[in-house]
C-alpha cells in the first residue's frame, strides 16, 4: 500500500468513526428521550361538593404501547410505589395493535393490582386489534384485578369521602352517553370521568364533568423550542389538547403525554410521564 493509499484509507476510516460516533450518540439520546421516566404532580381543588375525598391519591398511566421500562416494568414500578398511590387509573391503549404482547400488559396489570385497586378504559388500539385478542385481554385484566370500565359509573369511598368514577368507552366519547351517565349520578359528589381521547374536550364540558383524564396525544410526540407540540392521534399538526391542565366552563381536563409510541417511534423534548393527581378541598 502506497503512501498515497493509505493516507486516503485513514481518512475514510476517521469519517467512519466519525458518523458511527454521531449515529450511535443520536440512537442513545433517543432511548434516553424514549425511556426518561418523570412523574408530573398535580393538586385538583374543588370545594363546591359535599363529602370531598380529602388527601386522595390517583396515580394516572396512560398509552403505554407495550413499552418496556427496566425488567418486568421494574422502573415504572418503582416510580408509582414511590408515590403510595390510593388508586391507579389506566387511560387506554396498554397495548399496541402493530406489537402487542397481552403477557407483557396482564403481568403489569397484577403487579399493580397488588399495590391498590386498579380502573381501566379503553383507548383505540384495543379496538385496533382482532377479536379474540381483544376479548382475552379484556378478561385476563379483570382476573389479574383490574376493574374494566366501559360506560359504567361507580362510587368510590375515599378519605372519608366519596367520589363517583365514570369510565367512558373509547367508542362513546363523542355522543350523549357521558351525559347520561352523569345524570344518573350525584350531581353534589365530585365525579371524575376517565376518557381517552381529549379532543372531545367540549362534550366532557357540557355533560357536566368536574375532573377528567385522558391520554391519546402523546404530549404531541416532538415537542419544539418556541413551537411546541408538532402532532397528535386526531389532532393534526401543532394540537392544542397534548399535556396538562385544560379549563372549560367548570371542568378541568387533565392530559398525560403517556408512557410509550406506536407509529411514531421515538419523541424529542417530551418525556414518558406518570401522572400524580392529589383532590385537595382547600387551595
Amino acid at each position: 500500500m502506497t503512501s498515497e493509499t493509505a493516507k486516503k484509507f485513514s481518512v475514510r476510516c476517521k469519517k467512519w468513526f466519525l458518523w458511527g460516533g454521531i449515529i450511535a450518540a443520536v440512537l442513545c439520546f433517543f432511548r434516553y428521550e424514549n425511556r426518561h421516566l418523570v412523574v408530573t404532580e398535580f393538586t385538583y381543588v374543588n370545594g363546591a361538593v359535599e363529602n370531598y375525598p380529602d388527601g386522595f391519591r390517583i396515580v394516572q398511566i396512560s398509552d403505554l404501547h407495550n413499552t418496556v421500562f427496566g425488567w418486568n416494568q421494574r422502573a415504572l414500578m418503582d416510580r408509582i410505589m414511590e408515590l403510595a398511590p390510593d388508586m391507579v387509573v389506566i387511560t387506554g391503549d396498554i397495548v399496541d395493535s402493530n406489537h402487542t404482547d397481552i403477557d407483557a400488559a396482564i403481568d403489569l396489570v397484577d403487579q399493580l393490582a397488588g399495590l391498590c385497586p386498579v380502573y381501566y378504559v379503553t383507548g383505540n388500539h384495543e379496538y385496533w386489534l382482532d377479536e379474540g385478542d381483544r376479548q382475552r385481554l379484556f378478561e385476563e385484566m379483570e382476573q389479574a384485578g383490574a376493574v374494566l370500565l366501559f360506560n359504567e359509573a361507580v362510587t368510590v369511598n375515599a378519605s372519608g369521602g366519596t367520589f363517583d368514577l365514570i369510565g367512558l368507552d373509547d367508542k362513546s366519547l363523542a355522543d350523549g352517553t357521558l351525559k347520561a351517565l352523569l345524570s344518573e349520578c350525584n350531581s353534589e359528589t365530585l365525579n371524575i370521568v376517565l376518557a381517552h381521547e381529549p379532543q372531545y374536550i367540549e362534550n366532557y364540558a357540557v355533560a357536566d364533568a368536574d375532573l377528567v383524564l385522558c391520554g391519546h396525544a402523546h404530549g404531541g410526540q416532538f415537542i419544539l423550542p418556541l413551537i411546541g407540540p408538532v402532532v397528535a392521534p386526531d389532532q393534526g399538526l401543532f394540537p392544542k389538547y397534548t399535556s396538562g391542565a385544560y379549563y372549560m366552563d367548570d371542568m378541568t381536563m387533565f392530559v398525560s403525554r403517556g408512557l410509550g409510541n406506536s407509529i411514531i417511534p421515538v419523541r424529542l423534548f417530551n418525556d414518558p410521564e406518570v401522572v400524580c393527581i392529589d383532590l385537595s378541598a382547600r387551595n
